[in-house]
């Protein structure tokens, strides 16, 4: 398979694992948990709204104000006096992030009834309740559960009075909150409070509200109050919002082109501030029921402003606590303590584990709907073909280019996406998915497309040491292609060298086309070869009709000597098969043996080498194999090649001075092993060596007679017949000594 359709199945592979863990919960939790938090940690704190602010209640609150540290014992009437300073001081609006479902003393309920009544801009959280309900059959036996959730509204005479009521329901995920709800379609789009406070802030500038919502064409726009003052109860304000709600339903697209139209910069009927608030509630109610949530930074980010500090009537702090037009949040909201009762784990939760509060929370719920500025996080449908791009990118680039420029490349990419993906974060508040990518699919490309390249090495150098070993030794071949240097594998070892010829080749090698010959040669050799390679050959050299081979060690071993004459042993059985393959090879092989040391590595010159066994040993080796025209053998090996290999039938031929050698040499034929040898066999070796021994001792006229003998018996046992030729050379000469070590003139 090509490398480039590996690369690509590589990156479909890396684009499909990351698409597909984009697309489960366990994909969407672990870019939530992990990679939103990485984003807001890189982002850090930014400048949160100033419109909204948290008057909280801490642990050291009631004791300023000279009552119970436990806020659920105070009369409600100091709520009242709040109410009263808060108006005072200018709030737009005001909402309690308390629990006033049970009643308490009636005139301090009732002083708190009246301080909402007259402030006209409190909204009340109400609870909400939610369960497992079981169903039951007609045998009343169950049969399933079904999820039910109420609302648990504050005191009936809160509710007449209050502003807005909603709830503020938090969704977690891992025990985090990255969320919240603008509506709650379970409860039939009932606006919850952070909403509800924006929209009640909206009402000053109500008239201009209606006249957009006209332009734009809204359904449902001629139903509406005709004038905020018609929109006092909370029951209204919940009407006014759901109604509006459905007729941007009904159209989803309604004010993307016409809103930029309609509050355009030409737009010289509104304010800054108004284009802002129509501008945020086009986007409330064209938005989504969940938003995520865009935290400001860590506990204390939103202003916030202690709830004694601001129902104390001192001089020191009017001047500071200017709340004109502002969004006030009341609840518990302790800084430094991280058992508060009201809190929520967040990507911004402190060292020393003090939480965001409910109270701040719902007031950065608020801040973003009122800069329409929450996290956008990309559609599914965009988020998985990010995922693909960006796995098929890095799953290419570390496969298909070498590894020196494909890692550093895919690091480069993803360093780059990162910095985009954080760029976009922090200027668009646009939340793509950047732990998958890197944290899932880069690693994974890098383990693909590097065991790829490996596995693609591993086998080119595997095709290399293949290739390269049909003309060296297996081993040198694996060495040859680690290394590319010729001459790391070059050495000189201790060796049993073999050197075959075929008898008869010159010959044969006229009749035949040279391609003919070429076939036939090749499988001549690998007749031959195939026994050497049985026996662990280590280096095989062919030479024109011949193979020089040698197994080598690094100090003298019988395991060599044995292994090269088994092979040789095996190697003449092999070539009397090839013979009955082919009529035209008549002539047999002839074997040479020799033990000694050796030069093995490759020899030449001009930039071209051929792997070649030098040495005295190789020479001899070959002198050895010559002798067999001489003496009429197959196999001949000098008395060093036997030391130590037992179990073989063999007979020494005596001592010969070989062409270019100083010293005689000691030579055996070997006939077979003994397990095969016949009875002839060893007559044959018997006989022979009574005639050689009485030859040995210069009685040349009997050992004639002893070699005539055998040959009366053995009439094509050619070292007899030699010997008896030699025999009556001498007997004819005038010489008086005769020489048993014999000289050659002659290959």
């Amino acid at each position: 398979m090509r490398r480039w359709l590996k690369a690509l199945i590589g990156g479909v592979a890396t684009a499909l694992a990351g698409a597909v863990l984009g697309l489960t919960p366990v994909g969407a939790g672990f870019e939530q948990e992990v990679g939103l938090r990485w984003l807001f940690k890189l982002r850090g704190a930014i400048e949160p709204p100033p419109d909204a602010v948290v008057v909280a209640i801490d642990e050291q609150t009631g004791r300023h104000l000279g009552l119970s540290t436990l806020p659920r014992e105070w009369p409600r009437s100091v709520h009242a006096r709040l109410i009263e300073r808060l108006v005072g001081l200018g709030a737009s609006v005001i909402v309690f992030d308390f629990d006033f479902a049970r009643p308490k003393l009636r005139e301090h309920d009732l002083a708190f009834a009246n301080a909402i009544a007259e402030a006209d801009r409190v909204v009340l959280i109400e609870k909400l309740s939610a369960k497992r309900q079981p169903i039951a059959d007609r045998n009343g036996r169950p049969k399933g559960f079904v999820w039910v959730e109420q609302f648990i509204p504050p005191l009936p005479s809160l509710v007449e009075v209050a502003k807005g009521l909603g709830p503020f329901p938090l969704p977690k995920m891992e025990a985090s909150v990255h969320g919240f709800w603008a509506f709650k379609p379970s409860l039939g789009d009932a606006p919850t409070a952070p909403a509800v406070a924006l929209q009640i802030h909206a009402l000053g500038s109500y008239p201009r509200w209606l006249q957009l919502l006209e332009e734009l064409g809204t359904a449902g726009v001629d139903d509406l109050s005709r004038g905020a003052g018609e929109l006092s109860h909370a029951s209204q304000i919940r009407e006014l919002m759901r109604h509006l709600r459905r007729g941007f339903k009904k159209d989803p697209k309604l004010g993307a082109a016409r809103l930029r139209q309609a509050l355009g910069a030409g737009k010289q009927d509104l304010t800054p501030g108004e284009r802002q608030l129509m501008q945020a509630l086009v986007s409330l109610y064209q938005g989504g029921d969940h938003r995520h949530l865009n935290f400001y930074g860590p506990p204390g980010t939103i202003t916030t402003i202690p709830y004694h500090a601001v129902i104390q009537r001192d001089a020191a702090n009017r001047e500071a606590l200017d709340l004109t037009n502002k969004i006030v949040f009341v609840g518990f909201s302790d800084l430094y303590d991280p058992e508060q009762p009201d809190r929520h784990n967040t990507v911004f939760t402190r060292s020393d584990g003090v939480d965001l509060s409910g109270v701040e929370i719902a007031a950065t719920a608020f801040g973003n709907l009122l800069t329409d500025r929450w996290l956008r996080p990309s559609a599914p449908l965009m988020g998985t073909v990010i995922l693909a791009i960006f796995g098929a990118t890095m799953g290419l680039a570390v496969y298909l280019l070498p590894a020196i420029a494909g890692v550093p490349l895919a690091i480069s990419l993803a360093a780059l996406y990162g910095v985009a993906v954080q760029l976009g974060f922090n200027k668009a508040d646009l939340w793509l998915p950047i732990a998958i990518p890197l944290l899932v699919q880069l690693p994974l490309a890098l383990f693909v497309g590097l065991l790829g390249q490996y596995l693609l090495e591993r086998r080119g150098k595997r095709h290399a040491t293949r290739a390269i070993s049909y003309y060296l030794p297996e081993k040198m071949a694996r060495d040859l292609a680690q290394n590319l240097d010729p001459g790391a594998v070059n050495r000189v070892a201790y060796s049993t060298c073999f050197a075959s010829d075929m008898a008869g080749f010159s010959t044969l090698a006229e009749t035949m086309k040279p391609k003919e010959l070429a076939l036939f040669l090749n499988d001549y050799f690998e007749t031959v070869a195939e026994p050497l390679k049985r026996h662990n050959v280590d280096v095989t050299e062919f030479r024109a009709d011949g193979i020089m081979c040698a197994w080598t060690a690094e100090r003298s071993e019988v395991s060599v000597r044995r292994k090269a004459v088994l092979a040789a042993l095996e190697a003449v059985d092999a070539v009397a098969r090839f013979k009955e393959r082919h009529a035209l090879a008549r002539s047999p092989l002839r074997i040479g043996l020799e033990a000694g040391t050796v030069y093995v590595g490759h020899a030449g010159g001009g930039g071209h080498f051929v792997y070649s066994i030098v040495g005295d040993c190789a020479n001899t080796a070959a002198r050895i194999e010559g002798l067999n025209k001489h003496l009429g053998t197959h196999l001949l090996a000098s008395q060093a090649v036997l030391d130590g290999v037992d179990k073989l039938l063999v007979r020494p031929v005596g001592e010969f001075r070989l062409i270019g050698k100083s010293e005689p040499l000691p030579i055996v034929e070997i006939l077979s092993s003994e397990d095969s040898a016949t009875e002839a066999q060893v007559l044959l070796c018997e006989r022979f060596a009574e005639a050689l021994e009485v030859l040995k001792t210069g009685q040349g006229a009997k050992a004639a007679e002893l070699f005539e003998a055998v040959l009366r018996e053995y009439p094509n046992d050619g070292p007899a017949r030699f010997y008896l030729a030699r025999c009556r050379r001498y007997q004819k000469s005038s010489a008086s000594d005769f020489p048993y070590i014999v000289s050659m003139d002659s290959k």
